[in-house]
């Protein structure tokens, strides 16, 4: 598993754009490693879009917590789920995280899986996904990362990770 110290993985990622005027555009594939260097970065990863702990705690906190996030000098936030990038986007209109929470698909668990941070939810009929987590990221480096135990969000939110920053 990731741990504090270690590089990010360098992997390719997904955001759907709606891009400018009425034309949509995307799934966009982007290098993490290319959107993260000489960046302070925070990233939290979560099982699944429209799930209730995620859709109704954890991405909530964040785009409630973004400008101060912001101010407290990250240049990024990314919220990162095993689903296709219009659904990501879809749950982001849902939930009005605009530009401030960036919903990042992690398709086919590729990142996931690199940070030792895969699950197997198949017995609850939603097959392999992300463990709930944050991370602090700063050019490349994980500078602090918190894990949920299963079932579990005490760690890995916008709260904890702007006490962290302070």
């Amino acid at each position: 598993m990731i741990k504090t110290g270690d590089t990010l993985p360098d992997v390719t990622l997904y955001e759907y754009s709606n891009g400018e005027g009425a034309c949509a555009s995307g799934p966009n594939a982007f290098s993490l490693h290319e959107r993260c260097k000489r960046k302070k970065v925070v990233i939290f990863g979560l099982p699944g879009a429209f799930t209730p702990t995620c859709s109704e705690r954890h991405v909530p906190g964040y785009v409630a917590a973004a400008q101060n996030l912001f101010a407290a000098g990250v240049a990024e936030i990314l919220c990162v789920s095993v689903n296709d990038a219009f659904v990501m986007n879809a749950w982001g209109v849902s939930l009005q995280a605009g530009e401030d929470v960036r919903m990042i698909a992690d398709g086919n668990g590729e990142f996931s899986e690199a940070l030792g941070l895969m699950q197997d939810l198949s017995a609850r009929g939603m097959g392999r996904r992300s463990q709930r987590y944050a991370m602090l990221v700063d050019d490349l480096v994980v500078e602090h990362i918190a894990v949920e135990a299963p079932g579990k969000f005490e760690c890995s939110d916008a709260a904890s990770m702007l006490a962290l920053l302070r």
